[in-house]
């Protein structure tokens, strides 16, 4: 083949495809068509059913007692390298479902990375085009993976956070709300209902409906609001929060609630508690998780094995046993460049 015949066959489209695509005559139709392309997504099919670990060496490790366990369910798996894969594909059914996510319609919403990064592979495999605000503070890993998958990049103030995401992303779609489907996953009902569906009964079989405890990382909430919901309503189950414990962090993706905005689906009366973590103690929680069990994963999942951490010193100074699971949020390849490992 030659190289002006591989040039074509590699271009990359111009236009929407797949279920941007006309089907059928009527919107009922063709919203049952746009569905079953998605459905039939490759990468759609990719998502979910991540593994469930036990963190042996880690026990040991911290001298653990045999009654206490620690598990860890690796999301970095998904297609996309993170939990928020489910987020953003729970947005877009329900979207297309609701009539919301029409043909030509251009998907928008903040986003501090990962769910970007969902937003902007499902847009790829799907045809959706996305626009996305990001804060000029995420990593330069996450800023180049987004792109990658060709999603247009808006960048916010990198003091204001996600917060200033928040506020930029809401006056753009406000002024073009024709243009838009603002998928709004701070405050999307579709967040929670991904890990009600799925994180949460997953965890449960997993577990044979065996664990105590629930260690989710509060940034929109959505996993602790959808899979510890799910769990509250199968057995007791204490479910704990994790934030960071000050308004300026290096936990990239997660909220300090006292002093953000909350997200609308935010239900403070589900956790049983909230632990606030110092960026220090996730990032070197996130260290030892990669040198002791080879693990690489970033400072959202330190910052929930931190939070582990501390209850496991609790529970094994009362003598109370223990089978708890953890959110292992995304990869530590996403944080190469920033001070996450730095540190010998």
């Amino acid at each position: 083949m030659k190289n002006s015949e591989l040039s074509t066959q590699f271009a990359l489209p111009r236009t929407g495809i797949g279920i941007d695509a006309d089907f059928g005559d009527s919107a009922v139709e063709a919203s049952a068509a746009r569905m079953r392309a998605v459905e039939e997504s490759a990468v759609v099919q990719s998502i979910g059913e991540t593994p469930l670990v036990r963190l042996r060496r880690l026990e040991a490790h911290w001298r653990l007692p045999d009654s206490i366990e620690l598990y860890l369910k690796l999301e970095w798996v998904n297609p996309g390298g993170s939990i928020k894969d489910r987020t953003a594909l729970s947005i877009i059914r329900a979207g297309i479902t609701d009539g919301s996510l029409t043909p030509g319609r251009t998907l928008i919403d903040a986003t501090s990375g990962n769910t970007g990064i969902a937003y902007a592979m499902l847009g790829a495999a799907l045809g959706i085009p996305v626009t996305l605000v990001v804060p000029e503070s995420a990593s330069d890993e996450r800023k180049r993976t987004l792109t990658a998958y060709g999603a247009e990049v808006i960048f916010s103030d990198p003091y204001e956070g996600s917060d200033g995401a928040i506020r930029l992303v809401r006056e753009i779609a406000a002024a073009g709300t024709d243009r838009f489907f603002y998928a709004d996953q701070y405050n999307n009902p579709a967040n929670i209902l991904a890990h009600t569906r799925t994180t949460g009964p997953e965890i449960w079989r997993q577990t044979e409906g065996k664990l105590t405890h629930f260690v989710a990382a509060l940034g929109t909430t959505g996993t602790l609001m959808g899979a510890g919901s799910f769990l509250k309503t199968r057995g007791h189950v204490t479910l704990v929060g994790v934030q960071p414990a000050e308004a300026f962090h290096g936990i990239e993706g997660l909220k300090h609630l006292p002093t953000a905005i909350v997200p609308g689906i935010f239900n403070p009366a589900l956790p049983d508690r909230i632990v606030g973590i110092d960026t220090e103690n996730a990032f070197a929680a996130a260290r030892a998780l990669a040198r002791v069990e080879g693990f690489f994963a970033g400072s959202s999942t330190g910052a929930n094995l931190a939070a582990a951490a501390g209850l496991v010193v609790e529970l094994a100074r009362q003598g109370e046993p223990a089978r708890i699971v953890m959110i292992g949020c995304d990869a530590g390849s996403r944080y190469l460049t920033t001070g996450l490992w730095d540190a010998n």
